[in-house]
């Protein structure tokens, strides 16, 4: 499912690098330290609201409803405590990131079939292909680290994590 939004926050390309991209994805606002949710429908309907912090232009049960569907193609649980889910908007102009970590493990049929620990929630412009395999390979890459992951983990300050994330 996609959604028709307009993107007013910022103006640019769909083209541009990912470097770029990655560079704005994130903001310490979209970022939430010990989360306490017993589902992953509870858990997706977070990162909905988190994605929407700062974007007036998007409806949190479209985004809901991406994220669901999306999982319903298959797990996002990328193995190592890490959930990856991810969906593509119509009308956004570059790709829009939420981070969260959880207060305690929560099932999510990784493909490890271990509990997660964290979510990394990622929407990108529907036509942007090539832009949200190589941001979900770099954030797979990140998160495969343990180092990187147990330093995640053990902050609860989302300004501290945010520099974390995007100095990786």
């Amino acid at each position: 499912m996609n959604a028709s939004v307009t993107d007013k926050s910022h103006v640019g390309s769909v083209a541009q690098q990912p470097e770029d991209e990655f560079s704005r994805l994130l903001t310490p606002t979209r970022i939430s330290m010990k989360l306490n949710v017993s589902s992953k429908k509870r858990l997706l309907q977070c990162l909905a609201e988190l994605l929407l912090k700062g974007r007036d232009d998007l409806d949190r049960d479209t985004i809901f409803q991406i994220l669901i569907e999306r999982e319903r193609l298959g797990s996002t649980g990328i193995g190592d405590g890490v959930a990856l889910p991810h969906g593509r908007v119509n009308g956004i102009e570059h790709a829009i990131g939420a981070f969260v970590t959880l207060k305690s493990p929560l099932d999510y049929d990784a493909i490890d079939e271990q509990r997660i620990t964290m979510a990394f929630a990622l929407l990108v412009p529907a036509n942007a292909n090539e832009t949200h395999l190589k941001i979900l390979s770099r954030l797979a890459e990140m998160f495969s680290d343990s180092k990187f992951r147990r330093r995640l983990s053990a902050s609860t300050d989302p300004d501290l994590v945010y520099s974390e994330i995007i100095r990786s």
